[in-house]
């Protein structure tokens, strides 16, 4: 009997071993497989100066090869004018590369790393790039704008989208410059700021480009952590700033009436509305004179291109938002609304404007009629009534009621 009960003691402890083994391998399994994902998905998309000079030493290859040309290609290559400073962002093969080109801080972009990546010109197959007429080079301009922006082709829009290449009529396009121009024309980003370039001052500078790398002006990012969201300190000048903080109110209210003007003409002046999806500090940018700029408009569409994103399958209206972009679902054809329900005043007065007018945060020395109008203004324009949205004439009232608080507010401030 003991026998035999040791062996079932035996037989139950090699089975619980068993089973105990088994587990601890399976969690090892999970552990190192866990372990690899993390780090395919962060550490090697990790921003590293070694990677980054990696791709430029190759765009620079391709360059003395003939492959690629650009206006800042001799000084990013040859005279080494442009110098690297540091990676700033790198994610599924975009970069972004921070450079000082002759004491100028310039960002350079690439919605790839290397120039391979993108499509070649189709085009220079079929006929000798010399003979490639202006309307040709046109076309397919509209047809890149068409497919990644959803604009169609006007002359008071892209002005000037290869106003420099078709300045000379007799020059002859070279695959290298061809294929460059194509590179850049497959980027949304680029293609958004060379549109507006010479339309509005509240988009990115692009000062020149080499192959598929395009560079625009330096602007210090908002951050939601930062107390005034922006580092206007650094504007003003910190030794200029006196205790009451009379100057950087002074710098907020400039900085918001740039915002109003930034979405008036967002809203009127170009050939189709142009909506921002996501609207936070950190995709803007202040200019020394206060201007906003954006800077990151990875979720910015036109009319055309933001009916698309819309207009899709829905069983609630929560399935018809798109970042700080949303609109109805229609329950009898389970289809989102192909227009958007509220602005980009709405979403700026609730996500700017109300950090900045709080009850607890407007200056002392303006009057308290004054804080309560401009703090009622902001809570109506950050949360309209359902009449209100999408109401244009609204928008535009709530538009005016801000822009005569805020130059009232300034006035207040300069006294």
């Amino acid at each position: 009997m003991q026998t035999a009960f040791s062996r079932r003691l035996v037989v139950k402890l090699c089975r619980r071993s068993t089973l105990l083994f088994l587990l601890f391998w399976f969690a090892c399994w999970l552990l190192v497989n866990a372990f690899l994902f993390v780090h395919q998905q962060v550490f090697s998309e990790y921003c590293t100066d070694e990677k980054s000079r990696r791709i430029l030493e190759r765009l620079c290859a391709d360059y003395r090869q003939g492959y690629l040309m650009g206006d800042i290609c001799e000084d990013i290559c040859v005279t080494q004018k442009v110098v690297y400073k540091n990676c700033l962002y790198y994610n599924r093969g975009k970069r972004v590369i921070e450079a000082d080109w002759q004491g100028r801080t310039i960002i350079l972009k690439s919605k790839w790393e290397n120039f391979s990546n993108f499509e070649k010109f189709d085009l220079l197959d079929d006929m000798e790039m010399q003979e490639i007429p202006d309307a040709d080079l046109l076309m397919f301009v509209a047809l890149e704008l068409k497919s990644l922006l959803g604009l169609e082709l006007k002359n008071t829009t892209v002005p000037h989208l290869i106003a420099k290449q078709l300045a000379d009529k007799n020059k002859h396009y070279s695959k290298a410059e061809l294929d460059s121009m194509w590179a850049l024309l497959q980027q949304e980003e680029y293609l958004f700021f060379r549109v507006l370039q010479d339309l509005s001052k509240h988009v990115l500078e692009i000062v020149g480009s080499c192959g598929h790398f395009y560079a625009v002006q330096y602007l210090t990012a908002g951050h939601a952590w930062h107390q005034n969201l922006f580092s206007l300190e650094d504007l003003i000048g910190s030794d200029s700033v006196d205790n009451s903080g009379q100057l950087i109110w002074q710098a907020i209210n400039s900085v918001a009436l740039s915002f109003l003007d930034m979405v008036r003409q967002f809203d009127n002046d170009f050939s189709y509305r142009l909506h921002l999806c996501d609207v936070k500090p950190e995709n803007f940018g202040i200019q020394r004179d206060f201007t906003v700029v954006a800077i990151d408009v990875d979720m910015a569409f036109f009319e055309p291109k933001m009916q698309d994103i819309l207009e899709q399958s829905c069983t609630t209206d929560e399935d018809c938002s798109f970042f700080d972009c949303f609109s109805k679902c229609n329950l009898r054809t389970n289809k989102c609304g192909a227009e958007r329900e509220n602005t980009n005043l709405q979403v700026i007065c609730d996500k700017i404007f109300r950090r900045w007018f709080a009850p607890s945060l407007i200056g002392p020395r303006v009057s308290l009629p004054l804080q309560i109008k401009l703090q009622q203004a902001v809570q109506r324009c950050a949360t309209p009534s359902k009449e209100e949205n999408r109401n244009r004439k609204a928008t535009q009232n709530s538009l005016l009621e801000l822009y005569a608080l805020l130059e009232a507010h300034q006035k207040e401030l300069q006294q």
